[in-house]
């Protein structure tokens, strides 16, 4: 799998270690940024560079790791065609992929432990979309990303 990957300065460390992980799996992994240890990044354009290689087909997912995740997984949602999920423990990464189809997963390197995280993006990266009534509510948030009314 093609995955694009970025962290601002709070996750690079989880980075590392997961481009590390990953690429032992087999995966291609392109890493986005940020690069320099010890010097505060803004995460917004590192969220709009791993959303845009999604969205352009350059990657089939992405992974952002910031402090607490929260504020990525908004700037990352603000992107059309993205669905990032903020994925904190396994349950939410499990309904992330089978019931939100999500192309971006969020985690947060405050938040969760380098073990726990190794889980959280395995679980991910192997959980299937079920689509069904799934498909139908992605459709209606595509409706809702694109202006149009749900009424």
């Amino acid at each position: 799998m093609r995955i694009a990957i970025a962290a601002d300065h709070h996750g690079l460390a989880l980075k590392a270690r997961l481009i590390t992980r990953l690429t032992a799996q087999g995966h291609e992994v392109d890493d986005r940024g940020a690069h320099a240890d010890g010097e505060t990044v803004d995460y917004p354009p590192l969220c709009a560079d791993v959303c845009g290689r999604v969205v352009d087909g350059h990657a089939d997912r992405a992974i952002v790791v910031g402090g607490s995740g929260m504020g990525e997984l908004i700037a990352c949602n603000k992107i059309r065609g993205i669905r990032a999920g903020l994925c904190h423990d396994l349950f939410t990464t499990e309904i992330s992929r089978a019931h939100n189809d999500a192309n971006v997963i969020v985690i947060g390197a405050k938040v969760l432990g380098p073990e726990l995280a190794d889980e959280i993006v395995d679980l991910w990266l192997n959980t299937r979309f079920k689509g069904g009534p799934h498909q139908q509510r992605l459709d209606q948030i595509a409706m809702l990303e694109r202006g149009e009314s749900l009424t």
